[in-house]
């Protein structure tokens, strides 16, 4: 059985998807609203994060 890895986006990256600025995503990612890890003290965050998140807030909306 095999699983499949999730994407790793960058910090840019997720700015262009949640149409945001680079502060606003560091704040997601303090306040533990974005799920991310380090690599190679480089800061990335899995695409289903984003999707988490973004599902998440629509929720919250309803």
């Amino acid at each position: 059985m095999t699983t499949a890895v999730p994407e790793l986006l960058t910090v840019p990256e997720v700015m262009a998807r949640l149409k945001v600025g680079r502060t606003k995503v560091y704040d997601l990612i303090r306040t533990h609203r974005l799920v991310s890890i380090k690599v190679d003290g480089c800061r990335r965050i899995p695409d289903h994060a984003v999707r988490d998140f973004i599902v998440g807030q629509i929720g919250e909306a309803a």
